[in-house]
């Protein structure tokens, strides 16, 4: 399983790669890659809100491994997509940064997504996966504002480029190199979101058997 997920996922971005650099139009190379980080970002962050509701129902710590897991990914997606944004903007704006609507938006949704994964990393105590759980609940409500902010706001933002109404839409051969590299990000993701997953639900079993040996530890005592 391991090795397969390797192998198609690098099979996808070297595809990918090839169709951004050699084959679509070279002026928007960093369009193929900013915008697939972007969708990738946000379907990952949904996957967070899922699992967290997940959690907060079942309690199951397999549902809380997979949220951390999600998280994790999708905090790396987006750094992408900030750094990336600057780099496309600048020759284009004229500026590496205004505070519009959607890059606003997106900056909070980084900072959320930090704090949640700081949150995970320096609290202790059985409740730590409950309150990150609720701060992945409440905190998802920045992603529908990112994707819709384009539509509610003017911005200096490019207008939707695909299901953006009339007059929106892109060049075949674009549209083809940005899906075969989302399907190369998706392909990432999803092989390292299930990495990860093995490392925290492996991590949840030794804190659990230190849990019981402390227990038995306090009980001979």
């Amino acid at each position: 399983m391991k090795n397969l997920l390797i192998a198609v996922t690098l099979a996808l971005l070297i595809f990918g790669f090839y169709q951004a650099i050699y084959v679509a139009p070279e002026e928007a190379t960093i369009f193929y890659y900013h915008v697939p980080s972007a969708w990738t970002a946000m379907l990952l962050f949904f996957a967070n809100f899922l699992a967290s509701i997940a959690y907060l129902i079942w309690r199951s710590p397999k549902s809380d491994a997979w949220a951390l897991a999600f998280a994790e990914a999708g905090v790396v997606y987006c750094t992408i997509v900030l750094v990336t944004g600057p780099l496309w903007a600048k020759p284009v704006w004229g500026i590496w940064w205004t505070w519009d609507a959607r890059l606003t938006t997106t900056l909070v949704m980084w900072l959320i997504y930090v704090a949640y994964l700081m949150l995970r990393r320096f609290s202790e105590g059985q409740q730590t996966a409950t309150i990150a759980a609720a701060l992945a609940v409440f905190g998802f409500l920045d992603v529908p504002i990112v994707y819709m902010s384009i539509r509610w706001w003017r911005t200096q933002h490019p207008q939707p480029v695909i299901g953006g109404g009339q007059g929106s839409g892109i060049a075949p051969e674009m549209k083809f190199a940005l899906f075969a590299n989302w399907a190369a990000f998706m392909a990432m993701a999803a092989m390292t979101c299930w990495f990860r997953y093995q490392i925290a639900r492996a991590e949840q079993e030794q804190e659990h058997a230190a849990a019981l040996e402390s227990l038995k530890t306090v009980e001979v005592h």
